[in-house]
């Protein structure tokens, strides 16, 4: 963990940026960004009713108790959930400010790496419980780094509880976040979100363009159908 001060910006105290990842670090980025996975989850909790305003599915930036105890525990996960906080806040102290906030993060989740494995499954464990952070959930696409290829704890009056993983019948893993209310799945190496009732997975950019593809031909179809019958109208009227 770096030692750097805090820096003033603009007459306010901000969190520093945090150190530049190492080369191996990129799997974060593989399963949250690059396959838009961040991105779909924000927009399923949206469509599930979380507020817009209020909700941050964010990463690599500090989560802090107070700016002034930086140096004494800080942690930036790969990716942080939070319902009902202020983003502005966030954005203005460069990082999650728990005791601005006036809550802990509801869901953190790390991507395993050779650099980050033993670190996310001892100290950070550690600090994500002193934290309060009501879930934290890792991911191993190989399980050489944290021992088990999916894993979560969940906060039970003030101590961490492992949450149960289900093997399923394909070699998949999945275990339930209460916090998102859905499932999350080791799939064949890769990380996915999953509705919790009937098992799909929530809305992908793929899916959306299919479904609107679909609209569209259903809708050229619909058209082409009612040109015909006004011919046919037309030609019955001749008669």
């Amino acid at each position: 963990m770096t030692t750097a001060k805090p820096r003033a910006d603009r007459g306010r105290l901000r969190l520093p940026d945090i150190p530049r990842r190492e080369p191996d670090e990129v799997t974060a980025f593989d399963h949250l960004h690059q396959q838009g996975n961040a991105h779909h989850l924000a927009m399923h909790l949206i469509a599930a009713g979380a507020d817009p305003e209020t909700l941050l599915v964010t990463a690599d930036r500090w989560i802090v108790q107070h700016l002034s105890s930086f140096r004494e525990r800080a942690r930036y996960p790969d990716l942080l959930v939070a319902f009902d906080v202020a983003p502005e806040l966030y954005r203005a102290s460069n990082g999650y400010v728990i005791s601005e906030q006036g809550k802990p993060p509801d869901f953190v989740l790390e991507i395993a790496s050779a650099s980050t494995g033993r670190v996310d499954v001892g100290k950070k464990q550690d600090d994500y419980e002193r934290f309060g952070i009501r879930e934290y959930w890792r991911f191993d696409e190989t399980g050489e780094f944290h021992g088990a290829r999916l894993a979560g704890d969940r906060l039970a009056s003030g101590r961490y509880e492992p949450i149960v993983i289900e093997a399923l019948p394909d070699g998949d893993l999945e275990g339930y976040s209460e916090a998102l209310n859905l499932k999350l799945r080791w799939q064949a190496g890769r990380l996915g979100w999953h509705e919790p009732i009937n098992g799909r997975h929530i809305a992908t950019f793929e899916q959306e363009r299919a479904r609107a593809d679909a609209e569209h031909a259903a809708y050229v179809q619909s058209e082409r159908r009612v040109r015909e019958l006004e011919a046919e109208l037309r030609r019955l009227r001749r008669d």
